[in-house]
């Protein structure tokens, strides 16, 4: 929902409605006559907030599995949880911050996406749980203004100067030498009899290239080893398993040391003949990947319309990967005949695609796919889709990526120091009178 909404646990909200039976929201349906518990610089909170919140907080700690906590306890905290949030309120009142409408839709939208339904599915489910549509509507203003909230002053308090970025580097190149790093290898080796002469090496040479070529073309490289390898791994496919740099052969690590997984490597000569490698994983502990993750996938868009409603859309789309998944169709063709969207003379391609290319709601659905899998619908801000991996692979960042990469993680840094004290000298500052106590 924003950058910072994970830095700061004491502000989260519940800018969630699960389906699940008997589950209640947050949402305060109505402020009938009530108690209050509590005065927020002269803005009162009411026992029947305070009861649906905990409602709504042991749901989400019994779906957890958390440890239960003693009934004061929660009480408190609770209670708590809402002051803060009040106060945030406030405060986002007096700087004049506001949600628009169509914020509030495309939220609407994630959120029933997030539990598998068209908008217009999601409020009826609402509407049987006695959460009107206006009730749901308001709550997440609420919550998108606190996160506007929460993002203005961290962009205020977590500014990165390019001295700081520079000295991070640094620091990072000084502490994470090369034995930090560790490789997953595979090989492919040919030997070189020590009685061959020139002719005989040179045509075991064109046999790891071409071995080496097949790879590169996508061929199954453990197949490759099983098949040809005369190494003692060859039955694991080749694979050497993960491995610090200082328990591989030295010949290895210089050639893989800069490719990024998934490369396939050589032929390489050593004393035993001829290897063919491919880095299946590198990890260096503590070190920012230099690689960015790169996805190649397909979709399918239907955009509603005054023709088409969103759950009509949603509706089509669930036939069409029904008939996908059962191999009655394929998603190309369908992308090429129905998709509302530039790609679909492609079939959907929508190339390779780096982290933020896409909107969130479309993005975190794609990342979860393994290569091959089709999502379920998938409702975004421009309409609806069917989403398919075809490939992912892994790619060295430029200079400016690796920056711009080091720059949002002291960032977060920052702000998840500086917005917890921001929200603590905020609550120091509010007079809070607590009334009579909660009934849960």
């Amino acid at each position: 929902m924003g950058r910072w909404a994970p830095v700061l646990a004491l502000c989260w909200g519940v800018f969630s409605f699960g389906l699940a039976q008997g589950q209640t929201t947050s949402v305060v349906t109505a402020r009938a006559v009530d108690h209050i518990v509590a005065l927020v610089n002269s803005d009162p909170i009411i026992n029947s907030e305070f009861r649906q919140r905990l409602l709504k907080v042991q749901s989400q700690l019994k779906e957890s599995g958390a440890t239960p906590l003693s009934a004061d306890v929660l009480n408190a905290q609770v209670l708590e949880q809402l002051v803060l949030e009040r106060v945030q309120l406030q405060r986002a009142q007096e700087l004049g911050l506001r949600v628009d409408a169509d914020s509030v839709d495309d939220a609407k939208r994630r959120l029933a996406s997030q539990n598998g339904l068209s908008l217009e599915a999601f409020e009826r489910r609402l509407q049987s749980q006695g959460i009107s549509p206006e009730a749901f509507a308001f709550d997440v203003r609420e919550q998108l203004l606190l996160q506007r909230l929460r993002d203005r002053e961290a962009d205020a308090r977590a500014k990165v100067s390019e001295t700081e970025i520079d000295e991070y580097i640094a620091e990072q190149q000084r502490l994470k030498p090369l034995s930090n790093l560790s490789l997953h290898l595979a090989q492919v080796l040919l030997p070189v009899p020590a009685d061959s002469d020139a002719i005989r090496e040179a045509a075991i040479r064109a046999q790891a290239d071409a071995i080496a070529a097949q790879a590169r073309a996508g061929q199954d490289f453990a197949q490759l080893a099983k098949t040809h390898s005369k190494s003692s791994d060859a039955e694991q496919g080749g694979s050497l398993g993960m491995r610090s740099v200082d328990r591989l052969p030295e010949l290895f690590v210089n050639t893989a040391v800069s490719a990024p997984a998934g490369s396939v490597l050589g032929p390489v000569r050593s004393g035993a003949g001829f290897h063919v490698l491919k880095v299946l994983a590198r990890e260096q502990v503590g070190l920012p990947d230099a690689w960015m993750p790169q996805t190649r996938a397909r979709h399918i868009l239907l955009r509603p319309s005054a023709n088409l409603s969103e759950a009509q859309a949603t509706a089509q789309i669930q036939r069409w990967r029904d008939s996908i998944v059962a191999g009655r169709a394929t998603f190309e063709a369908l992308a090429r005949q129905h998709s509302q969207d530039g790609s679909a003379p492609s079939g959907g391609e929508l190339g390779w695609a780096s982290p933020g290319q896409f909107v969130p709601e479309f993005e975190t659905v794609m990342d979860a796919l393994k290569p091959g899998e089709v999502s379920p619908v998938v409702a975004s801000r421009f309409g609806v889709h069917l989403i398919r991996v075809d490939e992912r692979r892994q790619v060295p960042m430029s200079l400016p990526q690796q920056r711009v990469m080091v720059r949002n993680l002291l960032r977060q840094d920052k702000a998840r120091t500086a917005l917890t004290q921001w929200l603590a000298d905020l609550r120091a500052q509010a007079f809070v009178e607590y009334r009579e106590a909660p009934r849960p």
